[in-house]
């Protein structure tokens, strides 16, 4: 009789165990060591929505005679947390009266496509590059004139590097403010980032003209996913 409750227990316990056997690999139950992450890490790859961001910066500057507009829209991509790429579109307008002589009129319209790349070393502090290309529309009226005595268009390609600091590019986040300091390092003569003395003589002298630009980021369907909202 004891052998047969012994057979029978053993049985018993055999099942038990083929049955656990076989549910844990039909669900592949993972035992995981206390050193490992509560939760696995999951890596989203692809395109992702909350990782765009638009913004870019504006100018307006008047004074005794003349007036200066612009704009500068962007469209960005976060590419990973230290590194930004984007395009960029760019429009100024400046127009001047009593230029050369009494009421007679300069106007300058410029503008024009680019591609720019950011990094960020530092959450408040980033490099940037930008490859643009400007066309310019120059037209002069003399006094009392209603048509332009003097057109002029160009076109040049632009490349700026520099760098500037942000309010804090958060890890994650795409919306701040920045300031920047570019310098076009190419030096086309018909940039709008040059001063030229004694164009087109065997004098001319190009110099590079400070590029000082104040904008804002704002990160786009990122409350709407929830990537950022610290209680997600």
């Amino acid at each position: 009789m004891k052998k047969f409750f012994c057979i029978t227990g053993m049985s018993a316990v055999f099942m038990l165990v083929f049955n656990f056997v076989a549910l844990a690999q039909d669900e592949e139950v993972k035992v995981r060591n206390a050193n490992e992450d509560p939760e696995p890490v999951v890596v989203e790859k692809g395109f992702k929505k909350e990782n765009l961001f638009t913004g870019g910066g504006a100018t307006a500057s008047f004074y005794s005679g003349g007036s200066l507009l612009g704009a500068s829209p962007v469209l960005g991509y976060k590419l990973n947390d230290y590194f930004d790429a984007g395009v960029v579109v760019n429009y100024v307008y400046q127009g001047n009266r009593d230029r050369y002589v009494y009421n007679d009129k300069f106007r300058q319209h410029v503008f024009g496509p680019g591609v720019f790349a950011r990094a960020y070393p530092l959450p408040f502090l980033f490099a940037q590059v930008q490859l643009e290309q400007n066309f310019t529309i120059q037209r002069y009226y003399g006094a009392g004139s209603a048509t332009a005595d003097l057109k002029t268009n160009t076109s040049a390609t632009s490349f700026l590097v520099g760098g500037g600091l942000s309010t804090g590019r958060v890890k994650g986040g795409t919306t701040f403010f920045y300031f920047s300091v570019l310098a076009d390092i190419l030096k086309n003569r018909n940039s709008p980032y040059v001063d030229v003395d004694y164009y087109g003589t065997p004098d001319e002298r190009i110099r590079i003209v400070p590029v000082l630009r104040a904008g804002v980021n704002v990160g786009l369907f990122q409350k709407r996913y929830n990537r950022y909202d610290p209680e997600y």
